[in-house]
């Protein structure tokens, strides 16, 4: 029987909570386009239904007592890599073991409400409805799992006024990672936007610190902004570049929000424009929808150089996509080449304005 591209998609819940895995089920059933197949209480059951219905999603709860979701995910992603949907307590400790398991692959996550859970559910419905359902769309080759750091030789720089602004919704903590892990000690500075709550970009930048060459952080208000540095934009801030003086700096506010989103990846990219033009990269990676799209436009028309993660490779094309299509993207490149993308360019746009001051 061949499976028609309307059919709904198959869903298996692991969540060791019997309330939460019928509400759940309620809510992604309401969904003409996903089917629950299967709610299990913990790993050893999931196992088997897995096989058995060969679903093409899994909403999986992270902190399960007396079973590890960690560990039970990097089976999965192991032996039959699948999108995986976390599901999530938006505390701190659910917020370090949220980010291992995008590390590991899972593909997005949900947070669980911390008030009333029936209220909290249905309320967040259309979010993981939406969620699960992209999840459901992308093909299991596409699911990236960091890979153990390649070490680069340091790179030879003739001027340290470089910025490389990132934005990533969807799939990006790999991405990021991954390209983060093969860059040098003394790259140079990166602003970066993902979207993620409040409590997730901390232990984002902390995780990431211990992994990579560069030193990582949460970007603080009116921090200068350095080489060999990454910045990483808090859960609930815009991030934007600034100038201090000679120096770039990094600002913070908590205005509206921008695309949907706050933080968003088009204000950052419009600070960048405005204020680093020919002397910045702009990098758009995986994500659904659009923010990035018109900030990576200006920061090409600025005079930046600007790079889109290639279709093939992006676990959401949405962000780069939308870019790509109004004309803001200058190359397109596979998640494996883009950190030598990063650098070849850095080192092109680093001679030439050497070149330039020496001629004044």
């Amino acid at each position: 029987m061949s499976h028609m591209e309307n059919e709904p998609k198959k869903v298996v819940i692991v969540d060791d909570s019997a309330l939460m895995r019928q509400m759940l089920t309620t809510v992604l059933d309401s969904s003409p386009h996903l089917h629950v197949v299967g709610a299990a209480p913990n790993p050893n059951v999931a196992r088997s239904m897995i096989k058995q219905e060969n679903p093409d999603v899994v909403t999986l709860d992270i902190e399960m007592p007396g079973m590890d979701g960690l560990s039970f995910l990097e089976k999965i992603m192991r032996l039959r890599p699948m999108p995986v949907v976390m599901i999530s307590s938006l505390t701190q400790d659910g917020a370090q073991a949220t980010v291992a398991a995008l590390e590991i692959g899972a593909v997005d996550f949900v947070g669980k409400p911390s008030g009333n859970l029936k209220d909290g559910i249905f309320e967040r419905a259309d979010e993981i409805i939406s969620k699960v359902l992209a999840a459901a769309e992308i093909s299991p080759s596409k699911l990236a799992r960091l890979t153990a750091p390649k070490k680069w030789a340091s790179v030879n720089f003739d001027t340290t006024e470089q910025i490389v602004a990132i934005g990533a919704s969807t799939g990006g903590v790999t991405a990021i990672g991954q390209i983060l892990s093969e860059l040098p000690a003394n790259a140079p500075a990166i602003l970066i936007t993902q979207h993620m709550p409040n409590q997730f970009t901390g232990s984002f930048a902390e995780r990431l610190n211990k992994q990579v060459a560069m030193t990582v952080t949460e970007a603080g208000h009116k921090e200068r902004v350095l080489p060999g540095h990454v910045y990483i934009a808090p859960g609930d801030r815009h991030l934007r570049l600034g100038r201090s003086g000679a120096n770039y700096v990094c600002l913070l506010d908590d205005g509206p929000l921008v695309s949907g989103h706050r933080p968003s990846v088009d204000v950052l990219f419009e600070s960048v424009a405005e204020n680093a033009g020919a002397r910045a990269i702009g990098v758009i990676l995986t994500g659904m929808g659009k923010d990035g799209a018109q900030g990576l436009l200006k920061m090409q028309q600025a005079g930046a150089y600007t790079l889109g993660q290639d279709e093939a490779s992006a676990v959401v094309y949405g962000m780069c996509k939308v870019a790509h299509d109004i004309g803001g993207v200058l190359k397109q490149v596979p998640l494996d080449d883009m950190a030598s993308a990063i650098l070849s360019q850095s080192r092109k746009q680093a001679a030439a304005l050497a070149g330039g001051a020496r001629r004044v």
